[in-house]
Protein backbone atom coordinates (compact mmCIF):
# COMPACT_ATOMS: atom_id res chain seq x y z
CA UNK A 1 0.00 0.00 0.00
CA UNK A 2 1.31 3.50 -0.74
CA UNK A 3 1.58 6.00 1.77
CA UNK A 4 0.37 9.49 1.73
CA UNK A 5 1.63 12.44 0.26
CA UNK A 6 4.06 12.83 -2.25
CA UNK A 7 6.59 10.01 -3.56
CA UNK A 8 10.42 9.97 -1.67
CA UNK A 9 12.33 11.60 -4.13
CA UNK A 10 14.25 8.75 -5.05
CA UNK A 11 11.16 7.25 -6.18
CA UNK A 12 9.87 10.10 -8.09
CA UNK A 13 13.19 10.02 -10.29
CA UNK A 14 13.43 6.71 -11.03
CA UNK A 15 9.72 5.53 -11.45
CA UNK A 16 8.95 9.19 -13.62
CA UNK A 17 10.96 11.78 -14.37
CA UNK A 18 13.72 10.19 -15.86
CA UNK A 19 11.10 8.80 -18.40
CA UNK A 20 10.82 12.03 -19.90
CA UNK A 21 12.68 13.35 -22.50
CA UNK A 22 13.13 16.79 -24.16
CA UNK A 23 12.49 16.50 -28.02
CA UNK A 24 10.62 20.57 -28.75
CA UNK A 25 13.77 23.28 -29.07
CA UNK A 26 11.42 25.39 -27.08
CA UNK A 27 11.08 23.42 -24.56
CA UNK A 28 13.85 24.69 -21.99
CA UNK A 29 13.61 22.85 -19.13
CA UNK A 30 12.46 19.38 -18.16
CA UNK A 31 10.74 18.11 -14.85
CA UNK A 32 13.57 18.04 -12.26
CA UNK A 33 13.85 17.22 -8.50
CA UNK A 34 13.18 20.90 -6.14
CA UNK A 35 11.92 22.34 -9.42
CA UNK A 36 8.84 23.28 -9.31
CA UNK A 37 8.16 25.57 -13.02
CA UNK A 38 8.74 24.24 -16.65
CA UNK A 39 10.47 27.10 -18.82
CA UNK A 40 9.33 27.50 -22.74
CA UNK A 41 10.58 29.98 -25.53
CA UNK A 42 7.69 32.06 -26.82
CA UNK A 43 9.67 34.52 -28.50
CA UNK A 44 9.58 37.66 -26.72
CA UNK A 45 9.42 36.82 -23.37
CA UNK A 46 9.28 33.46 -21.48
CA UNK A 47 6.38 30.89 -20.88
CA UNK A 48 6.58 29.73 -17.28
CA UNK A 49 3.96 26.90 -16.24
CA UNK A 50 3.27 25.01 -12.79
CA UNK A 51 0.53 22.33 -11.89
CA UNK A 52 -0.75 21.80 -7.92
CA UNK A 53 -3.15 19.56 -6.85
CA UNK A 54 -5.01 20.81 -3.22
CA UNK A 55 -6.06 17.89 -1.84
CA UNK A 56 -6.01 18.49 1.86
CA UNK A 57 -7.99 21.93 2.47
CA UNK A 58 -11.54 22.52 3.62
CA UNK A 59 -13.82 23.35 1.27
CA UNK A 60 -14.15 26.93 2.57
CA UNK A 61 -10.19 27.46 1.71
CA UNK A 62 -10.40 25.27 -1.25
CA UNK A 63 -10.52 28.05 -3.72
CA UNK A 64 -8.48 30.42 -1.92
CA UNK A 65 -5.35 27.99 -1.64
CA UNK A 66 -5.56 27.25 -5.21
CA UNK A 67 -5.04 30.18 -6.49
CA UNK A 68 -2.09 30.88 -4.24
CA UNK A 69 -0.51 28.11 -4.21
CA UNK A 70 -0.33 27.56 -8.36
CA UNK A 71 0.72 31.43 -8.31
CA UNK A 72 3.52 31.03 -5.64
CA UNK A 73 5.24 28.40 -7.76
CA UNK A 74 5.48 31.04 -10.62
CA UNK A 75 6.28 33.76 -8.42
CA UNK A 76 9.29 31.62 -6.78
CA UNK A 77 11.10 31.51 -10.36
CA UNK A 78 10.55 34.96 -10.79
CA UNK A 79 7.75 35.44 -13.02
CA UNK A 80 4.58 36.88 -13.43
CA UNK A 81 1.75 34.96 -12.51
CA UNK A 82 -0.82 35.53 -15.38
CA UNK A 83 -3.69 33.12 -15.17
CA UNK A 84 -4.88 29.68 -14.32
CA UNK A 85 -6.56 26.77 -15.54
CA UNK A 86 -8.30 25.20 -12.66
CA UNK A 87 -9.88 21.06 -12.78
CA UNK A 88 -12.27 21.03 -10.09
CA UNK A 89 -13.32 17.25 -8.68
CA UNK A 90 -16.56 16.65 -6.86
CA UNK A 91 -17.47 13.60 -4.52
CA UNK A 92 -20.61 12.44 -4.92
CA UNK A 93 -21.90 13.31 -1.33
CA UNK A 94 -20.59 17.33 -1.84
CA UNK A 95 -23.28 19.95 -2.74
CA UNK A 96 -24.34 22.44 -6.00
CA UNK A 97 -23.86 24.93 -2.55
CA UNK A 98 -20.11 23.64 -2.30
CA UNK A 99 -19.41 24.16 -5.71
CA UNK A 100 -20.54 27.56 -5.63
CA UNK A 101 -18.76 28.29 -2.96
CA UNK A 102 -15.52 27.55 -4.41
CA UNK A 103 -15.89 28.68 -7.81
CA UNK A 104 -16.68 32.16 -5.68
CA UNK A 105 -13.35 31.70 -3.71
CA UNK A 106 -11.57 30.98 -7.11
CA UNK A 107 -12.60 34.42 -8.27
CA UNK A 108 -12.38 36.61 -5.31
CA UNK A 109 -8.96 35.11 -4.81
CA UNK A 110 -8.31 35.72 -8.59
CA UNK A 111 -9.21 39.01 -8.55
CA UNK A 112 -6.92 39.89 -5.23
CA UNK A 113 -3.97 38.07 -6.85
CA UNK A 114 -4.59 40.21 -10.46
CA UNK A 115 -4.54 37.03 -12.61
CA UNK A 116 -7.69 35.52 -14.78
CA UNK A 117 -8.99 31.61 -14.89
CA UNK A 118 -9.18 31.09 -17.85
CA UNK A 119 -11.12 27.66 -17.76
CA UNK A 120 -10.65 24.07 -16.80
CA UNK A 121 -12.83 20.92 -15.85
CA UNK A 122 -15.38 20.66 -13.22
CA UNK A 123 -16.96 16.86 -12.84
CA UNK A 124 -18.51 14.84 -9.96
CA UNK A 125 -16.93 11.87 -9.36
CA UNK A 126 -16.23 8.88 -7.09
CA UNK A 127 -12.60 8.72 -7.87
CA UNK A 128 -12.36 11.64 -4.73
CA UNK A 129 -13.82 11.38 -1.43
CA UNK A 130 -13.61 15.00 -0.95
CA UNK A 131 -13.84 18.09 -2.71
CA UNK A 132 -10.41 18.26 -4.99
CA UNK A 133 -9.00 20.88 -7.16
CA UNK A 134 -5.64 20.89 -9.71
CA UNK A 135 -4.74 24.17 -11.62
CA UNK A 136 -2.15 25.02 -14.00
CA UNK A 137 -1.12 28.62 -13.77
CA UNK A 138 0.85 30.46 -16.72
CA UNK A 139 3.39 32.90 -16.43
CA UNK A 140 5.15 35.43 -18.23
CA UNK A 141 9.29 36.28 -17.33
CA UNK A 142 11.26 39.01 -19.55
CA UNK A 143 14.64 36.84 -20.31
CA UNK A 144 16.43 39.66 -18.67
CA UNK A 145 15.23 38.88 -15.48
CA UNK A 146 15.78 35.49 -15.13
CA UNK A 147 17.19 33.89 -11.81
CA UNK A 148 21.42 32.98 -11.70
CA UNK A 149 21.38 30.37 -8.92
CA UNK A 150 22.20 29.83 -5.74
CA UNK A 151 26.30 29.69 -5.49
CA UNK A 152 27.92 28.54 -2.13
CA UNK A 153 28.31 31.98 0.48
CA UNK A 154 25.10 32.96 -0.45
CA UNK A 155 22.49 33.70 1.98
CA UNK A 156 18.94 32.32 2.54
CA UNK A 157 16.14 34.79 3.38
CA UNK A 158 12.92 33.49 4.53
CA UNK A 159 9.54 35.56 4.74
CA UNK A 160 7.22 35.56 7.36
CA UNK A 161 6.46 32.59 9.47
CA UNK A 162 6.91 29.25 9.25
CA UNK A 163 3.92 26.40 8.12
CA UNK A 164 1.25 29.21 7.77
CA UNK A 165 -0.74 27.03 5.26
CA UNK A 166 -0.52 24.25 7.71
CA UNK A 167 -1.79 26.20 10.39
CA UNK A 168 -4.88 27.19 9.11
CA UNK A 169 -5.53 23.66 8.07
CA UNK A 170 -5.44 22.73 11.49
CA UNK A 171 -7.26 24.93 12.70
CA UNK A 172 -10.41 24.10 9.89
CA UNK A 173 -9.70 20.58 10.06
CA UNK A 174 -8.87 18.96 13.59
CA UNK A 175 -10.60 21.57 15.79
CA UNK A 176 -12.56 18.78 17.93
CA UNK A 177 -8.51 17.73 18.71
CA UNK A 178 -7.56 21.25 19.68
CA UNK A 179 -9.58 21.56 22.88
CA UNK A 180 -6.48 22.42 24.72
CA UNK A 181 -5.51 25.32 22.69
CA UNK A 182 -6.95 28.74 23.62
CA UNK A 183 -9.58 30.07 21.28
CA UNK A 184 -7.85 33.50 20.70
CA UNK A 185 -4.83 31.34 19.21
CA UNK A 186 -7.50 29.57 17.04
CA UNK A 187 -8.93 32.36 15.97
CA UNK A 188 -5.86 33.67 14.64
CA UNK A 189 -4.89 30.46 13.31
CA UNK A 190 -7.72 30.91 11.00
CA UNK A 191 -7.07 34.50 9.77
CA UNK A 192 -3.41 33.66 8.21
CA UNK A 193 -5.54 32.33 5.25
CA UNK A 194 -4.88 35.92 4.40
CA UNK A 195 -1.05 35.74 4.09
CA UNK A 196 -0.52 32.83 1.67
CA UNK A 197 0.83 34.60 -1.37
CA UNK A 198 4.57 35.38 -1.69
CA UNK A 199 4.00 37.03 -5.03
CA UNK A 200 4.61 40.64 -3.24
CA UNK A 201 8.04 39.24 -1.80
CA UNK A 202 9.42 37.77 -4.94
CA UNK A 203 8.90 40.98 -6.90
CA UNK A 204 10.90 42.32 -4.18
CA UNK A 205 13.22 39.91 -4.10
CA UNK A 206 13.79 40.57 -7.78
CA UNK A 207 14.60 43.86 -7.31
CA UNK A 208 17.19 43.43 -4.41
CA UNK A 209 19.61 40.66 -5.85
CA UNK A 210 17.41 37.13 -5.67
CA UNK A 211 19.55 34.62 -7.45
CA UNK A 212 17.03 31.39 -6.52
CA UNK A 213 14.44 31.12 -4.59
CA UNK A 214 11.72 28.08 -3.38
CA UNK A 215 8.67 28.77 -2.38
CA UNK A 216 7.89 26.61 0.97
CA UNK A 217 5.15 23.67 0.32
CA UNK A 218 5.13 20.26 1.44
CA UNK A 219 7.93 19.22 3.39
CA UNK A 220 7.91 22.98 5.09
CA UNK A 221 10.43 25.32 5.74
CA UNK A 222 13.29 22.61 6.42
CA UNK A 223 11.71 20.28 2.96
CA UNK A 224 11.97 23.75 0.85
CA UNK A 225 15.62 24.13 2.23
CA UNK A 226 16.82 20.72 1.28
CA UNK A 227 15.30 21.23 -2.59
CA UNK A 228 16.75 24.64 -2.70
CA UNK A 229 20.15 23.36 -2.10
CA UNK A 230 19.40 20.47 -4.58
CA UNK A 231 17.71 22.54 -7.97
CA UNK A 232 21.19 24.69 -7.06
CA UNK A 233 23.95 21.94 -7.10
CA UNK A 234 24.96 22.63 -4.01
CA UNK A 235 23.98 22.43 -0.17
CA UNK A 236 22.11 24.36 2.44
CA UNK A 237 23.01 24.98 6.18
CA UNK A 238 20.37 26.35 8.21
CA UNK A 239 19.99 27.51 11.96
CA UNK A 240 16.49 26.61 13.30
CA UNK A 241 16.54 28.88 16.10
CA UNK A 242 16.72 31.80 13.36
CA UNK A 243 13.40 30.22 12.02
CA UNK A 244 10.59 32.48 12.44
CA UNK A 245 7.03 30.58 13.82
CA UNK A 246 4.34 32.23 15.31
CA UNK A 247 2.65 30.94 18.83
CA UNK A 248 -0.66 29.95 17.55
CA UNK A 249 1.57 27.42 15.21
CA UNK A 250 3.28 26.64 17.96
CA UNK A 251 0.67 26.14 20.06
CA UNK A 252 -1.47 23.64 17.48
CA UNK A 253 1.64 21.73 16.39
CA UNK A 254 2.59 21.03 20.13
CA UNK A 255 -1.24 20.10 20.67
CA UNK A 256 -0.76 17.77 17.80
CA UNK A 257 2.91 16.49 18.23
CA UNK A 258 3.55 18.06 14.88
CA UNK A 259 7.26 19.40 14.46
CA UNK A 260 6.46 23.25 12.40
CA UNK A 261 9.32 22.87 10.53
CA UNK A 262 8.19 20.12 8.42
CA UNK A 263 4.85 21.30 8.24
CA UNK A 264 2.86 22.37 4.77
CA UNK A 265 3.65 26.29 4.81
CA UNK A 266 2.54 27.90 1.16
CA UNK A 267 3.04 31.56 2.36
CA UNK A 268 6.77 31.63 3.07
CA UNK A 269 9.32 32.12 0.14
CA UNK A 270 13.18 31.10 0.67
CA UNK A 271 15.17 33.53 -1.00
CA UNK A 272 18.85 33.26 -1.83
CA UNK A 273 20.78 36.11 -2.58
CA UNK A 274 24.39 38.14 -2.04
CA UNK A 275 23.23 40.74 0.71
CA UNK A 276 20.02 38.99 2.88
CA UNK A 277 20.31 42.00 5.69
CA UNK A 278 19.87 44.42 2.66
CA UNK A 279 16.59 42.37 1.33
CA UNK A 280 15.41 41.84 4.68
CA UNK A 281 15.18 45.56 5.02
CA UNK A 282 13.44 46.15 1.71
CA UNK A 283 11.02 43.50 2.89
CA UNK A 284 10.18 45.09 6.52
CA UNK A 285 9.87 48.01 4.45
CA UNK A 286 7.19 46.93 2.92
CA UNK A 287 5.08 45.19 5.86
CA UNK A 288 6.73 41.58 4.92
CA UNK A 289 8.01 40.11 7.91
CA UNK A 290 11.73 38.13 6.89
CA UNK A 291 14.95 36.82 8.31
CA UNK A 292 18.42 35.13 7.58
CA UNK A 293 17.94 31.55 8.65
CA UNK A 294 20.95 30.12 7.04
CA UNK A 295 23.44 29.94 3.83
CA UNK A 296 24.77 27.69 0.95
CA UNK A 297 27.44 25.71 1.02
CA UNK A 298 29.92 23.51 -1.23
CA UNK A 299 28.90 19.46 -1.26
CA UNK A 300 25.54 17.49 -1.33
CA UNK A 301 25.01 16.94 1.99
CA UNK A 302 22.88 19.85 3.85
CA UNK A 303 23.40 20.50 7.33
CA UNK A 304 20.24 21.72 10.16
CA UNK A 305 21.99 22.72 13.85
CA UNK A 306 24.91 21.07 12.38
CA UNK A 307 23.20 17.40 11.94
CA UNK A 308 22.62 16.37 8.32
CA UNK A 309 19.09 17.24 6.79
CA UNK A 310 17.54 14.58 5.25
CA UNK A 311 15.68 14.81 1.79
CA UNK A 312 11.52 15.26 2.66
CA UNK A 313 9.48 12.86 2.72
CA UNK A 314 5.83 12.95 3.39
CA UNK A 315 4.43 16.35 5.14
CA UNK A 316 3.59 16.23 8.89
CA UNK A 317 0.02 16.85 8.15
CA UNK A 318 -0.65 13.73 6.38
CA UNK A 319 0.03 11.60 9.29
CA UNK A 320 -2.95 13.14 10.75
CA UNK A 321 -5.25 12.40 7.97
CA UNK A 322 -3.36 8.53 8.44
CA UNK A 323 -5.15 8.85 11.61
CA UNK A 324 -8.61 9.39 11.00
Amino acid sequence: MLRLGKLDNDDLDRLVLKKFRRVRPESLSSPTIGQDCAVVDIGSDLLVLSCDPITSASVAHLGRLTVHVSCNDAAAAGAEPVGLLVTLLMPPTGTMEQIAQIADDLSSAAQLANVDILGGHTEITDAVTRAVTSATVIARQPRNQALCGMRPGDEIVMTKWAALEGTTILAEDFVDRLSTVPTELLDAARTLTGSLSIVPESRIAMQFGAVAMHDVTEGGVLGAGWELGYANACAVEIDSAKIPVREETRALCEALSLDPLRLIGSGSLLIACKDGKTLCTALERSGIAAAVIGKAIEGKLSFVDGQPLDEPHADELYRLYAQQ
